[in-house]
């Protein structure tokens, strides 16, 4: 598989395929002319530049940083600020560009950090150690640690999301959709996906709910007009209460409503 390294003249490039959370998949190199790999097209312009690539043994997080030239055909500005690249795969290998088959891997990850520089960007490449700075032990707390519909909630979604369309546009963080929410503050805490319009496929999160009307945690990136297509999602404001009463779920919640909390300490006798 190495073999290609080996020989007196090589003919090795460097090849990255980038995978979106929403499944769009680009592929570049350091080559001076297109390569097809396993029927992705790796674009040699804009190209990318890669930095040193520092792959350890142990236990410290690989580094790698890849910059290149912007593109509205490859990666766009707006992308980029919007978060349409915000945790990417990325999939680095080496190739001989002569026979294209040949591929040796050398690094794998997800895009972090991602920076814009004048008609340019630089793009951190977090590898797969990155993960255990992450905390291994869950902390006791009094609400839930599960999300909503996730393995552990085990709340079945399917029936408490929609797919409705903009009504009418209050102010940049407010909008009114066709489909009312089934109860008050159904949507609070719940998740709005843009399936059309400027900002189609990317997400908002819902911070309030009352009706019709829909309160973005943030402003979209670009702006909202009628008709847009969305996908809402219902909430969970994590609470043992909500869990049990709204969606008699009392016996998958992952919190500890009723362990005493710090304020045990500080209590003294005949203290209400």
């Amino acid at each position: 598989m190495t073999a290609f390294i080996d020989d007196l003249l090589t003919t090795v490039a460097f090849c990255w395929r980038l995978e979106r959370r929403d499944g769009v998949a680009l592929g570049f190199t350091t080559q001076d002319r297109d390569l097809e790999i396993d029927g992705l097209v790796y674009r040699a312009a804009p190209g990318m530049v890669p930095s040193a690539i520092s792959i350890s043994d142990g236990f410290d997080a690989g580094a790698l940083e890849i910059s290149g030239a912007l593109s509205s055909a490859a990666i766009a500005a707006d992308d980029l600020v919007a978060g349409r690249w915000d945790g990417a795969a990325v999939f680095l290998f080496a190739c001989d560009w002569e026979q294209g088959g040949a591929t040796l891997p050398l690094a794998r990850g997800e895009i972090g950090d991602v920076t814009a520089k004048g008609a340019g960007f630089e793009a951190e490449l977090r590898g797969p150690t990155a993960l255990l700075e992450r905390p291994v032990v869950e902390q006791t707390s009094p609400e839930c640690r599960a999300e909503l519909g996730d393995r552990r909630c085990r709340v079945d979604l399917a029936p408490r999301t929609r797919v409705t369309r903009v009504a009418a546009v209050v102010d940049d963080a407010t909008i009114e959709v066709e489909a009312a929410a089934p109860e008050a503050d159904a949507y609070a805490y719940g998740r709005l996906r843009w399936l059309g319009g400027a900002n189609s496929g990317l997400d908002s999160a819902i911070v309030a709910s009352d009706g019709v009307r829909l309160t973005l945690l943030e402003a979209p990136f670009r702006p909202v007009t009628v008709g847009d297509l969305v996908e809402i999602r219902e909430g969970c404001d994590k609470a043992f209460a909500t869990c049990t009463g709204r969606f008699a779920n009392g016996l998958n919640f992952r919190g500890e409503p009723h362990l005493p909390g710090m304020d045990l300490l500080t209590r003294y006798p005949g203290a209400s």
